[in-house]
């Protein structure tokens, strides 16, 4: 047993696991002593469990480990190692590394006969129970397909006051719009907090470069950088709204700007280090319009809203009326309505969605400057 290496055994048994795997999960974990033990338990409750838990408790100060190891000395829990990878310098994608790279060696044999499927999760993630059970059979559907992302659902009940429910309320809208939109075959990106592999999607990175996600201090985003390399590999990428993971949200306003910034910054270093290709073009088109739509909205929105305050509503066209109506109210009732009425009723008021939309507008316009004028922010 290696230093930093701790094992669950069963009795009997002389290996820490059997040679070819259904499944391995693996959870890199940094200061993740709140939710770690949640995250574990919704492994423990698949209806087609992980046939190997792998957590990489990685540069913590905290009591992760030690809930880590409480989950792994459970005999009613799936099969579980926790790594100690106390020295990361390449964070999240250098513990999923460790990971990978862990499992190769114990097996002594490729990737791809090793396991046929690897699940990545972050710690601060919970999974519907029939997660693994519905991304293996879309795997098997299809075998063109390399990767099932999770459609990411946000965390409820997690408030203290007013503003912290209405900033947290409004991220739980903002991922259930995002989610109606998860069942395209090709999407933007995989989601870091839940993404089911094929082991052979993967082993086709590492024979390409040597690992599968990008050790970079450049690399803000790991999980779109994969995506785009899984692409570039030839495979698809696909989202299942029933593959549902509910995830941590951002209690503060600082903590959101920051999590958001480094999301579009990375995904914007990542298109100008790729520049135009058949990859990257839905993205590099799609912020572009963003940007321009910001423009035109800001604009418009100030030209309407003078011509409101010196005629009245009245006088405003029935077109105008009508295009108001369905991208302010409508449409964003629409996207939500899986939420449930309450959802509805916010987005129907607008008020809050609008101020949100400032605070989106901030985050998203400086990311991209910030990816032009500065050098690369650390990741945290």
């Amino acid at each position: 047993m290696r230093r930093g290496e701790h094992r669950r055994r069963r009795a009997g048994s002389d290996t820490a696991a059997p040679r070819v795997l259904d499944t391995v999960a693996v959870i890199p974990a940094r200061n993740e002593e709140a939710g770690v033990l949640a995250s574990l338990n919704s492994l423990a409750r698949q209806t087609r469990r992980p046939d190997l838990v792998l957590v990489v408790v990685n540069n913590s100060t905290d009591r992760t480990e030690d809930y880590a190891l409480q989950f792994a000395e459970d005999p009613t829990t799936p099969f579980t190692v926790v790594l100690n990878l106390a020295s990361n310098p390449h964070k999240k994608a250098g513990a999923l590394n460790y990971a990978i790279d862990w499992l190769r060696n114990e097996s002594q044999g490729r990737l791809a006969e090793t396991a046929r499927h690897v699940l990545v999760m972050d710690a601060d993630t919970e999974l519907h129970p029939k997660f693994i059970e519905r991304a293996s059979t879309i795997l098997e559907q299809d075998p063109e397909i390399g990767g099932v992302s999770a459609s990411c659902l946000g965390q409820t009940g997690l408030w203290r006051s007013w503003w912290q429910r209405y900033l947290l309320g409004m991220q739980i809208l903002e991922y259930g719009r995002a989610t109606t939109m998860r069942y395209r075959r090709n999407i933007h990106t995989m989601a870091g907090a839940g993404s089911f592999y094929r082991s052979e999607a993967l082993q086709s990175v590492i024979d390409w470069r040597g690992e599968v996600f990008w050790e970079d201090h450049r690399n803000l985003v790991e999980d779109y950088e994969t995506t785009l390399t899984l692409k570039e590999c030839g495979w698809k990428v696909t989202a299942n709204q029933l593959c549902v993971a509910h995830t941590d949200l951002m209690p503060t306003l600082r903590e959101l700007i920051q999590q958001r910034q480094r999301w579009i910054r990375g995904t914007m270093d990542a298109l100008r280090d790729r520049g135009w290709t058949k990859h990257t073009w839905p993205s590099i088109v799609s912020i572009n319009l963003g940007l321009l739509s910001l423009v035109y909205l800001a604009g418009w929105g100030t030209i309407q809203a003078a011509a409101i305050a010196r005629h009245g509503i009245s006088q405003w066209p029935f077109l105008w009326l009508l295009f108001a109506s369905w991208f302010l109210v409508i449409y964003p009732v629409l996207c939500v309505r899986a939420l449930g009425w309450k959802a509805m009723v916010i987005e129907a008021l607008v008020v809050p969605e609008m101020l949100y939309t400032l605070i989106r507008a901030y985050w998203f316009v400086s990311s991209i400057w910030k990816s032009y004028v500065t050098r690369v922010s650390a990741w945290k």
